[in-house]
């Protein structure tokens, strides 16, 4: 046991899978590249307003490319993830497969239901964009069932994410095993930190506005550490443990 407090395991990660680290620690950087450009975004030009129908949709005309933009890498975010939820699980196979195993499919289950729902962050929706080009060219009735259709979509984008719940409790059991073995163990309390906040902020996303943003931060953090592992892993070689 170190000091931290948690029993190491003096193993080293399957050489055999060494492809799907390297892939893994690439798709971490696309993932970091991905949810950085609409945080540079955040600052850099408009952002959408939080509520109001008919307001989203005068925005979204005006800035087009922005929002499809932030809609494109905060759903595409899921892809690289998938990728890097399973080079995890399985580099960390001899440590403790069933933990390992369980933190790799709850990721992976967690950017599989992302995908499928489209799941972003508030404000964001793709079917918003079909009604902001409907909404240029209709008369002042249509815009008000249109204004009021694109209520619906903030009220469905703005409610709890079951997938980013999912996500951030894959986060924290695998940061758990990571703390027994393979990982640094700074690589696994950033882990547990991202993953228990990420659960909670989660759920009361909706009440907790820019809050929100210290998990926004977490998140690429511990994605950089264990990309970093990975590529020591995929490129290096198992002598890079630390």
């Amino acid at each position: 046991m170190n000091r931290h407090g948690f029993q190491r395991v003096e193993t080293l990660p399957d050489s055999s899978w060494r492809t799907l680290y390297a892939v893994g620690s690439v798709l971490a950087l696309l993932y970091v590249i991905m949810i950085s450009v609409p945080l540079v975004l955040l600052f850099a030009a408009p952002q959408p307003p939080p509520a109001g129908g008919a307001a989203i949709l005068e925005y979204i005309a005006t800035h087009k490319l922005v929002y499809l933009t932030e809609l494109v890498c905060f759903v595409g975010l899921s892809v690289p993830a998938l990728g890097v939820f399973l080079a995890i699980s399985v580099s960390l196979k001899e440590v403790s497969k069933s933990v390992a195993a369980l933190g790799g499919l709850i990721g992976v289950v967690s950017e599989v239901l992302a995908l499928a729902l489209g799941a972003s962050p508030q404000s964001l929706s793709g079917g918003l964009i079909y009604l902001s080009d409907q909404y240029l060219t209709a008369g002042a009735a249509q815009r008000i069932a249109l204004a009021g259709a694109a209520e619906g979509f903030l009220a469905t984008a703005n409610a709890v994410s079951s997938a980013g719940i999912l996500t951030a409790l894959g986060i924290l059991v695998l940061s758990l095993c990571m703390a027994r073995g393979v990982f640094h163990v700074g690589v696994a309390y950033l882990g547990i930190a991202a993953g228990a906040i990420g659960m909670i902020f989660e759920a009361i996303r909706p009440q907790i506005g820019a809050l929100y943003g210290l998990y926004g931060l977490l998140l690429p953090a511990w994605f950089v550490a264990v990309g970093l592992k990975l590529y020591k892993l995929g490129f290096r070689g198992q002598d890079a443990t630390t």
